[in-house]
């Protein structure tokens, strides 16, 4: 990691702890060298997702399509219509099929469950450079 690495907070979402940890796992505290060090936010409940958001802070959501009752897809098309300045979002997916319902949802991206640690840095790094570059320039 470079000493300019831009420092990102990620929340992860899922009723299921296992998921989170696997998620967090994937990721590390770095994704790439000039993304991170990563900070993680941990939700099981839609309303903890829809609060840490509202809040501000966040800059990425990682959200369970399989999550329940509230899935994953359902908050972040909810996220999308109601917060202005929205994380970029990733649902996880169990089946490729289910992109079409992530498009739905108006996800910034997808990510296979069980989470792929190659892919998940790509995917994650990617997005999180487009949300930081939005940031307004920090004068030191």
């Amino acid at each position: 990691m470079s000493l300019d690495a831009a420092p990102a907070t990620v929340l992860v979402f899922s009723q299921r702890a296992e998921v989170r940890a696997a998620v967090r796992t994937a990721l590390g505290r770095s994704p790439a060298p000039d993304v991170g060090p990563l900070t993680y936010v941990e939700c099981a409940t839609g309303d903890e997702v829809v609060a840490a958001v509202d809040g501000g802070g966040i800059d990425l959501c990682l959200l369970d399509g399989e999550a329940q009752p509230t899935g994953g897809m359902g908050i972040a098309r909810q996220l999308k219509h109601e917060i202005a300045d929205c994380p970029s979002l990733v649902v996880l997916i169990a089946r490729q099929a289910d992109r079409w319902l992530a498009h739905w949802s108006l996800a910034d991206g997808t990510l296979a469950y069980p989470v792929d640690p190659l892919v998940a840095a790509d995917v994650v790094a990617g997005l999180l450079r487009e949300r930081l570059a939005q940031r307004p320039a920090v004068r030191r």
